[in-house]
């Protein structure tokens, strides 16, 4: 029998997407028939409703109850110790809006606000260590900052280590050592895969990009996931009752920004290199 290697994630880098939405057995009937996502409901009966998305029997995401806050996608920052790093942050000029504490055996999670008032979570990592599909069909692909705040940036930079690499067309955020953790663990050939790609010099270590802000949008987190087809993909969002705000085709992808049926925007990203 294979045992499969669980996906680990050091402090600092990005490690569990989720979306809050009003009606989550909708939502997942709407990312169930768009991405293929299966579900299990991990949260107690009685409760707001929590369900975790796999794909081939590996957590991907997860959906969970809004009981205030419009619908919307989370992103999660692994660390070492919640408590500690809360704290940290708080002095730093950030602030915590929700300390549910520990999340049964699963892990412990902080909601905060940047210096700029953009929502992040921390996750402490108990029996859930955070997505286990990562870059493939369906799954999560990386979560971008969205601001013209560059003590935003700094923010995060100084919180968490990040070296932050201007490439020109973007800003690339990379976690220094983090190419040597997945070679060590879950991608032993992540660096010979990558030689073979006309990629940046230490994309092995990225974690996220900074992009700029939109129009009239207020500095955000925002998710993508990897689909095989962007056209196929934009085709299912309208057929289950999202919008397509907008398509776009770069260097290595091509994208459709969505909106999904209860107000969540995300991106779904074909990756299509030139060679």
């Amino acid at each position: 029998m294979t045992t499969t290697l669980q996906r680990t994630y050091p402090q600092g880098v990005p490690s569990w997407v989720d979306t809050d939405q009003q009606d989550p057995h909708a939502a997942q009937e709407f990312y169930g028939g768009l991405f293929g996502w299966t579900f299990t409901t991990v949260s107690p009966p009685g409760g707001p409703v929590y369900a975790i998305a796999t794909v081939d029997g590996r957590d991907v995401a997860g959906i969970g109850q809004a009981l205030k806050a419009p619908s919307a996608w989370n992103t999660y920052i692994a660390v070492d110790d919640a408590t500690a790093t809360a704290a940290r942050l708080s002095a730093a000029g950030g602030e915590v809006t929700e300390d549910p504490g520990q999340v049964g055996p699963f892990g412990r999670a902080v909601s905060l606000r940047d210096p700029n008032g953009v929502p992040f979570r921390l996750w402490q990592a108990g029996t859930h260590q955070g997505a286990q599909l990562v870059n493939e069909p369906g799954s999560w692909n990386f979560s971008d900052l969205h601001t013209d705040e560059p003590d935003s940036i700094a923010f995060y930079a100084d919180a968490f280590a990040w070296a932050l690499q201007d490439l020109g067309f973007a800003t690339m955020i990379r976690r220094p050592g983090y190419g040597d953790h997945l070679e060590a663990t879950v991608d032993p050939t992540i660096r010979e895969r990558q030689s073979g790609v006309d990629i940046p010099a230490g994309f092995e270590d990225a974690i996220a990009w900074v992009a700029a802000l939109e129009p009239r949008l207020a500095p955000h987190w925002h998710a993508s996931f990897s689909v095989a087809d962007r056209d196929a993909a934009a085709e299912r969002v309208e057929r289950l009752g999202g919008e397509v705000l907008s398509t776009e085709e770069t260097y290595w992808t091509r994208t459709a920004l969505v909106r999904d049926p209860q107000g969540a925007v995300f991106t779904a990203s074909q990756f299509t290199p030139p060679n």
